[in-house]
């Protein structure tokens, strides 16, 4: 898993907020990941740049702590 991300945790919310399925996660894990309680799997990662447009390439960008 990974334990830091950058990305905002409202804009990941509020993008997956009508589908969280769409991340294949619940509303309660996607909470419990967001306040670092648990990290984000590699599949996570890409289904939550995909559902915000975010190319694959950037994921270390906005997942990493640089």
């Amino acid at each position: 898993g990974v334990p830091v991300m950058i990305l905002p945790a409202g804009m990941i919310a509020e993008a997956t907020g009508k589908d969280n399925m769409a991340i294949g996660i619940s509303k309660g894990t996607l909470n419990a990941k967001l306040s670092s309680q648990f990290y984000f799997t590699t599949c996570e990662m890409v289904a939550i740049c995909k559902v915000l447009n975010v190319p694959h390439k950037e994921i270390p960008l906005y997942f990493f702590a640089v």
